[in-house]
């Protein structure tokens, strides 16, 4: 436990900080382009987390599942990573030969560079995935951080750069002038720079893979565990982005754009609750294959996920009895305004989502990867089922509420047949009521006081201490002080 709490800390430490910096990119991208100009930027980026979980097709996950038995690191990571670069090259090929098809084809006709600056993008993050892999695996979390932050500084600067410094300069600088034509296409500029970079701090650990090393053999065992996680891997981003493509493709052109981009760039505020979930999850899953044969196992993972949801849950009510000020602050953008009551909705169904992902370990740890496939499916058909026939006369709220229900079926059904086939005695009664409290509070809260902060503020320190003090989360010593026991 000591050692995942390190490792998480400082995985979690690196995550927060790159994650903060497109969190922190966000405004200023939001203040200077309005909803309609903002649009490409959610589209195309809805479709890239699709593609990126195709050109990796579950390797990461698969390569330490099979580092349990396979002693051979160099044949492991040979073959994992020549099945990515093989897939990555064909994507790359035919992607820039048929750009301009694939823009006319997603209705983005005017967007053909930007296609290609993404794709090039998304190569290089695929080329890099399993040199990133090598560094958890070899436990050199400095290494991971540095050259993750690193990513992120880059393309930081060079947001600020482009869009802020650069426009105040007519003349130019570097010799280069800014575009307002171009606008929001340099948001896909430094993202592309920072990704080369990235791919060249990864030299060393890309030598490291050989073809002389690749296995077919291992391939095949590697490729049948991984293509379920892959198609689960897909059907969570479409859960997660593809909403924005049913946007754009089911509503008026000028109306599709609009909505778009309220609702991209409203939901980006739900980063503050993916963060812990990302942290942890960087930690847990070597953890969970490492300690799966320990006799106390199953004790740890219900200790585990009851200190997941608690501290979800308080993360979530912050966020809920603080949403007005934090919305309006963050996004800085009146034309925004309108979407930020979808936000409580999809806290929660963050949290869900959080959830499911702790249930997983089940079908991960008994090779019954398909199970996942067969879970997210179902979710994906709630997710494309309430987008396609709400959207028209909903809008993003539509797609606010099958995130939700999408989510919420699959934590449930991963629960019921978990405890069918790989049963662990998860707090369930305790943990559902701790849920109850934590919605049925912020909801009300925001829909009738959100305009008192400081009864929100007061509510959340009552209620955090409570559920604290509950799960052991606060040393005994300050407990002592404080007069509790």
């Amino acid at each position: 436990m000591k050692k995942l709490l390190g490792q998480t800390a400082l995985y979690g430490l690196t995550t927060v900080i790159i994650r903060l910096f497109p969190f922190v990119i966000n405004p200023i991208i939001t203040r200077t382009f309005g909803p309609s100009a903002y649009s490409p930027y959610a589209d195309f980026y809805s479709v890239a987390g699709v593609i990126a979980v195709l050109l990796t097709h579950g390797m990461e996950t698969t390569f330490f599942r099979f580092a349990l038995d396979e002693k051979d690191d160099r044949k492991l990571i040979s073959t994992a990573f020549f099945s990515v670069l093989a897939v990555t090259l064909v994507y790359l090929f035919f992607t820039l030969v048929y750009r301009k098809p694939l823009a006319i084809a997603f209705k983005t006709p005017d967007q053909v560079d930007l296609l290609a600056i993404l794709t090039v993008t998304l190569a290089l993050d695929a080329f890099s995935a399993m040199p990133f892999v090598m560094l958890r695996k070899n436990e050199r979390p400095l290494k991971y951080a540095g050259i993750r932050i690193t990513n992120g500084i880059i393309n930081f600067l060079l947001v600020v750069f482009f869009i802020i410094i650069l426009p105040r300069y007519p003349e130019g600088i570097f010799s280069l002038k800014y575009s307002p034509e171009f606008g929001i296409g340099y948001v896909f500029v430094a993202n592309l720079v920072a990704s080369s970079v990235t791919f060249l701090m990864l030299y060393q650990e890309l030598l490291i893979a050989r073809i002389k090393h690749f296995s077919w053999e291992l391939w095949k065992k590697m490729i049948k565990y991984s293509w379920p996680i892959t198609i689960a891997g897909l059907a969570g981003i479409i859960n997660e982005t593809f909403d924005r493509q049913f946007l754009k493709f089911l509503l008026p052109e000028e109306i599709g754009r609009h909505e778009l981009g309220v609702y991209g760039g409203v939901a980006k505020v739900v980063t503050f609750v993916i963060l812990f979930r990302q942290a942890y999850s960087l930690g847990i899953e070597p953890f969970f294959f490492s300690n799966s044969k320990n006799k106390n196992a199953k004790e740890m993972y219900v200790k585990l996920m009851d200190i997941f949801i608690a501290i979800n849950c308080l993360i979530v009510l912050f966020l809920s009895v603080n949403l007005n000020l934090i919305a309006k602050v963050y996004i800085n953008n009146p034309e925004y305004y309108e979407g930020i009551s979808i936000l409580p909705i999809l806290f929660f169904a963050s949290l869900f989502i959080g959830i499911y992902l702790n249930l997983s370990i089940w079908y991960k740890l008994t090779d019954k990867t398909i199970i996942g496939a067969y879970i997210s499916a179902i979710g994906v058909l709630t997710t494309i089922i309430i987008n396609f026939y709400f959207i028209p006369k909903y809008g993003y709220w539509a797609s606010t509420w099958a995130t939700i229900a999408s989510y919420f079926a699959m934590m449930v059904i991963s629960y019921v047949w978990g405890q069918y086939k790989y049963p662990v005695p998860y707090n369930i009664y305790k943990n559902s009521i701790i849920i109850l409290v934590t919605m049925v509070v912020s909801l009300a809260y925001y829909q009738y006081l959100k305009e008192n902060i400081w009864l929100g503020n007061l509510i959340f320190l009552l209620l955090a201490t409570i559920l604290l003090k509950t799960e052991n989360l606060i040393p005994q010593k300050i407990l002592n002080k404080i007069g509790m026991k």
